[in-house]
């Protein structure tokens, strides 16, 4: 690190737990974002601040005026153009020896398996269950520790699957794909502005503790009630005949 970065990242060089060592791992690091939306936008802002040397930011969805409530990489000139765009260059702003790859289009197919192989994190930031469980399924082939959030109405969840470790849950073991459920988005259902913020950050601090070697949400679900502020912590466990990470996928 040079004399510039010994001072801008000093707060955490600070920190007994992370120190020199840990920043240069955020500074030799890839976060790969999926969405640049209420999630994505904490993630993408913390991310870069913290000196993670690369993020690509993947989203094919274009800024609208019902977004600005709480997406807050975009701001009201951002309508209409791309969100990987206006997010790129917010975090340009905010950080610019960050290298922000931005991608204008969806994450899927080969596209998404080069992109989770080409990461040392992932977070999902997505807004549908298609999109979650594809990034779960290359972030298990690939054993990248899966960063995943969720925010609807006041309700928020989120959880670390660390597939470094042989007995991690995957998403597939929490929400199995063929598992019935309602596909609800905030578009519909609304959602409470700061409960993005606070999901997205702690995804962020989760994805820079997967960095730096410190204990995570792995093999635990946090559940948020952002009316009363009540947390609820439930365990995970690996499912055995998971169809993804355990003896029920195809070889």
């Amino acid at each position: 690190m040079n004399d510039q970065q010994l001072l801008r990242y000093s707060r955490h060089i600070l920190l007994d737990e992370l120190g020199v060592e840990a920043q240069e791992k955020f500074l030799a690091s890839h976060a790969l974002i999926i969405g640049a939306g209420g999630l994505g936008s904490p993630v993408a802002l913390y991310l870069a601040a913290a000196g993670i040397a690369t993020i690509t930011l993947a989203d094919g969805d274009t800024v609208d005026l019902t977004n600005l409530q709480r997406q807050i990489l975009h701001d009201t000139a951002s309508v209409g153009t791309s969100k990987a765009d206006s997010g790129r260059a917010t975090l340009l702003r905010m950080n610019p020896e960050v290298r922000v790859h931005a991608l204008s289009r969806r994450a899927e197919g080969t596209l998404l398996d080069e992109l989770v192989a080409s990461a040392d994190v992932v977070l999902d930031c997505s807004d549908n269950f298609a999109t979650r469980h594809a990034v779960n399924r290359a972030c298990v082939a690939h054993r990248k520790p899966l960063v995943s959030g969720a925010a609807i109405r006041f309700d928020g969840q989120i959880s670390t699957f660390d597939l470094q470790l042989d007995d991690a849950p995957c998403y597939h073991c929490l929400f199995p794909e063929n598992t019935e459920v309602d596909a609800v988005n905030c578009a519909t259902m609304g959602v409470f502005a700061p409960l993005t913020g606070i999901i997205g950050s702690m995804q962020a601090a989760e994805a820079l503790k997967c960095i730096a070697g410190l204990p995570t949400l792995n093999g635990t679900l946090l559940l948020l009630d952002a009316q009363t502020m009540q947390w609820q912590a439930i365990k995970l466990a690996r499912d055995p005949e998971c169809a993804v990470c355990g003896s029920g996928r195809l070889a």
